[in-house]
């Protein structure tokens, strides 16, 4: 089936009732391919190596994305040199090659092209607002809707919040409501939380936008993992965080119910963040076929819901070849006594606290002591 979309932009087909699905996880993806150091998260393999991050847009086109987000997330200066990183190359820099990047895959599909503008470094120190203007507090974001509403283009503003609000106690429905205020056409959440919370979150935000009587869009990217244990900040809590997460990892089927869940509570713009694969943003393409009106080409080699196990040789695996199948499967870890949940390590620390103080130095000795001595603490009073 061809797609069937109307013409225009984002706005466009959102005004027209038309799901979009946004494209999954490049900063997690790439460093699990070599391409991205964990801690800085900094994206200038845009630079250093553009045929890794230009393979990961095709995949995520071909799996059946429609939008093609630029790989700038934690692009700022002041980030890509904090903590010792000496990086020779500017946010300028490595932004422009992140665009242009995005513009040339979404060109060889039906897709749009979007940028990225992340939290900052200088807003967890405590600059001021002409100095810092994905976010985990509401003002850092409303500060970035406001320069970026002088282009003239749509703006789509995604906290990384939970049901909790933001990390200063700003409720779900205020931060919402603020970023609509500030001129965001598009809002909703990303990262940080799993699917299920993503979505219960973005109904908050709906509910409060529309109780208001204001309008707008709104959009979910959550991560691929399992996270009911999280607190308000989310999986950087986690003490798997981020080096063994993938025993939390979603299935595809999971991301079936996932994208049902999202199109039912009357989100429209449906993508992932951390942790999704294209194979993830093809199983929420399948299960909105009917609503988007045709299949990524990803699928012709997959069938929906494992059609193509019909065909294996061994009789009980093509006794799994059904939706009934997968829908009600528990899927085993393999880990023996493995623990279900975990105890966040999170400290209570945000912005104005001095741990949270950047620099461009490395960290030191003395620095890293510290540290794990509030880490022991923190353990022995969890």
């Amino acid at each position: 089936m061809k797609s069937t979309h109307s013409p225009g932009g984002i706005l466009e087909r959102l005004n027209a009732g038309e799901v979009v699905v946004g494209d999954g996880g490049f900063v997690f993806a790439l460093e699990k391919r070599g391409y991205v150091k964990a801690g800085p998260w900094t994206p200038e393999a845009t630079i250093t190596h553009p045929e890794a991050v230009r393979q990961l847009h095709r995949e995520f086109l071909r799996a059946g994305a429609n939008v093609m987000q630029a790989f700038t997330f934690y692009a700022s200066d002041d980030k890509l040199v904090n903590r010792g990183q000496t990086m020779k190359y500017t946010g300028v820099q490595v932004n422009e090659a992140a665009c242009d990047l995005a513009r040339e895959v979404a060109n060889e599909g039906d897709a749009l092209m979007a940028g990225g503008v992340c939290q900052t470094p200088s807003y967890l120190s405590c600059k001021s607002e002409n100095e810092v203007k994905y976010f985990e507090h509401v003002e850092e974001a409303e500060w970035a809707v406001q320069v970026l509403k002088t282009s003239g283009k749509p703006v789509a503003a995604s906290l990384a919040i939970g049901p909790e609000g933001d990390l200063h106690g700003v409720s779900v429905g205020e931060c919402a409501i603020r970023l609509v205020k500030a001129g965001a056409q598009i809002v909703g959440v990303n990262c940080h939380f799993d699917p299920q919370t993503c979505v219960e979150t973005v109904k908050l935000m709906k509910a409060a936008v529309e109780k208001a009587g204001l309008k707008a869009h709104y959009m979910v990217q959550p991560l691929a993992y399992h996270t009911p244990d999280c607190n308000c900040q989310g999986f950087i809590d986690l003490p798997e965080f981020p080096f063994a997460l993938e025993p939390r990892i979603l299935t595809r089927w999971d991301m079936h119910k996932y994208a049902r869940d999202a199109y039912n509570a009357g989100i429209r713009y449906i993508g992932g963040c951390c942790g999704y694969e294209p194979y993830h943003i093809r199983a929420v393409a399948e299960e909105l076929k009917a609503e988007r009106g045709f299949l990524p080409e990803a699928s012709e080699k997959h069938g929906s819901w494992g059609a193509g196990l019909e065909m294996h040789t061994k009789p009980w695996v093509r006794a799994r070849a059904r939706r009934e199948y997968w829908e009600n499967i528990l899927p085993a870890s393999g880990r023996p006594k493995c623990a279900s949940l975990s105890t966040p390590e999170g400290w209570g620390v945000t912005k104005g606290s001095t741990e949270l103080l950047q620099h461009k130095e490395s960290t030191t000795t003395q620095e890293m002591q510290r540290v794990l001595e509030l880490q022991k603490k923190a353990k022995s009073t969890a």
